[in-house]
């Protein structure tokens, strides 16, 4: 969820390919969920997975383990479809799509769609939509990263996003992200890279050096303070390794680091062209909690959100005749760059999901020539706006108005707001609550405090680029921004059940109501 909205993140006052399959921890059968290798972890000894089975938190930590970054969790997700059943397309070629069908496609491999058309579908039928997002706020290294201070190589990095960048400090911090590689022949290969031992640190100033931090608090300057620890610069170096280790000004990152990279990459120094990676937490997602009922890790906003969904559209259609009687299509959209307002090739401020609903009536209508079916389309579609939420904080309870105080354990959020920082209204939320209410699922309400600003989702840039009715929704938390997030266990199985009911069961609800 965005700390800020797009407007602000311009305004002076803001304040603030080769998957990797094969390094993952766990195996995911995705019919059986059966986990082999490595088990998963918990901070607590109680009690085993086995009792767990019929939950998804399991394969949740798997997905977040992996999904270092955007890139990783499309390519994660991507992985999954394939392994699903789902046929990948490609933006750039004709579709040919057919009723019964599931589809995907990836842009920049950090935005994915997702969709299964209805065997029923008649043109000018709706969409089902589910939208989160795959970023995170996140320290990023500069196009030219490599610094020197006092004998320490050091890595010079940008605050990406809103992020609670104190909590940054003293942790076990590596990169990983996306590198472009020469290949032999001359062209050049998109890949993912991962760095799992910890790599990195931004040390805080000890107290006795800044004996005031308790009383004045942790005030660090985000461009000379937060630079993390690569390496203590080595001593001067044998002479036929010297011009190796030693940095040039042509040298936009160290050598030390690129090495690694090319290592880990299985190519020379020489044929790595470009990078793009992100500073990461190293310790891995985990169960927590006396009764393990909390999950621990980074990045759950927005990736439980993303995870849930994409796993309810997988499971949602996974057997012959699960869309047999479905005259919808049933769509799971992931975008880039929303924590910093979502205006890109890859955000939500593209047309890309819109562009994608307008390439699938134009494939299926074939002969047909009525009147305005994309149009119509829109009018009949609804979208889920699924992104995390501010569980009241037990140590600031004041900070939420008092009667919506949303906790864990208790279901989805409904997010309202007068002045449309989100976008539901009262008949998105009626309509949302009653697929809750037919199979017996809570869900919760929020609105912000007025003496308090209000954050902003997905939910009203998507609403306003077309017209689609949406409902701003998420999962409680804890933490948000930080490094290390939690949540409660239980929210996320119910909104997986939220999200594979409204797939399921929305078309026969929304017949009921009408409104124009």
């Amino acid at each position: 969820m965005a700390a800020i909205s797009r407007v602000q993140l311009h305004h002076p006052s803001a304040i603030f390919s080769r998957l990797p399959h094969s390094s993952y921890s766990f195996a995911i059968n995705l019919r059986h969920r059966k986990v082999s290798g490595t088990r998963r972890l918990l901070c607590s000894s109680s009690p085993s997975f086995s009792s767990l089975s019929p939950s998804i938190v399991g394969d949740l930590l798997d997905y977040l383990n992996e999904s270092w970054t955007q890139f990783h969790a499309t390519a994660e997700a991507k992985r999954q479809l394939i392994a699903a059943g789902f046929h990948l397309l490609n933006e750039n070629e004709e579709w040919n799509l057919k009723p019964g069908g599931r589809y995907f496609f990836t842009r920049n491999m950090s935005c994915l769609v997702a969709f299964a058309i209805g065997e029923k579908y008649t043109v000018g039928n709706g969409f089902h939509v589910i939208a989160a997002h795959t970023d995170s706020p996140c320290l990023k290294l500069k196009p030219k990263s490599a610094s020197s201070k006092s004998n320490y190589l050091m890595l010079n990095v940008q605050t990406y996003g809103g992020g609670l960048w104190h909590t940054w400090f003293d942790r076990d911090l590596s990169v990983a992200g996306r590198v472009i590689v020469r290949a032999s022949d001359g062209s050049f290969l998109h890949k993912l890279v991962k760095i799992k031992r910890p790599l990195l640190r931004v040390p805080t100033l000890a107290i006795h050096l800044n004996r005031t931090v308790n009383t004045d608090g942790f005030k660090p300057n985000l461009e000379t303070h937060l630079v993390p620890l690569l390496a203590t610069k080595p001593e001067e170096a044998p002479a036929e390794s010297k011009e190796k280790s030693t940095l040039s000004s042509k040298d936009a990152h160290h050598p030390l680091l690129m090495q690694i990279l090319s290592d880990e990459l299985c190519c020379d120094v020489d044929d790595i062209v470009n990078i793009e990676l992100n500073i990461c937490d190293t310790q891995p997602s985990c169960l927590g909690g006396a009764n393990n009922e909390f999950i621990f890790s980074g990045r759950l906003d927005n990736l439980a959100s993303s995870y849930c969904a994409l796993r309810a559209l997988v499971d949602s259609c996974e057997s012959p005749g699960d869309l047999s009687s479905e005259h919808a299509i049933w769509m799971v959209a992931l975008f880039d760059n929303e924590e910093v307002g979502s205006d890109s090739f890859q955000g939500a401020g593209a047309p890309t999901m819109f562009q994608a609903m307008r390439r699938i009536v134009g494939s299926l209508a074939n002969s047909y020539v009525g009147e305005s079916a994309f149009d119509r389309a829109i009018r009949q579609s609804f979208l889920v706006s699924a992104d995390m939420a501010h569980g009241v904080h037990p140590n600031f309870t004041d900070k939420h108005e008092e009667h919506h105080r949303p906790e864990m354990h208790k279901g989805l959020v409904i997010k309202h707001n007068a002045n449309q920082r989100y976008a539901t209204s009262g008949v998105t939320a009626f309509l949302f609550k009653e697929v809750a209410k037919i199979h017996n699922l809570p869900t919760q309400d929020f609105v912000v405090r007025n003496d308090m600003g209000c954050g902003s989702t997905i939910g009203p840039i998507l609403a306003s680029g077309v017209g689609v009715r949406t409902v701003d929704c998420g999962i409680a938390q804890l933490s948000m921004h930080s490094v290390r997030e939690v949540c409660g266990k239980e929210d996320i199985d119910i909104a997986y059940k939220h999200f594979k009911a409204f797939y399921q069961t929305f078309s026969g609800i929304d017949k009921k109501l009408i409104v124009d």
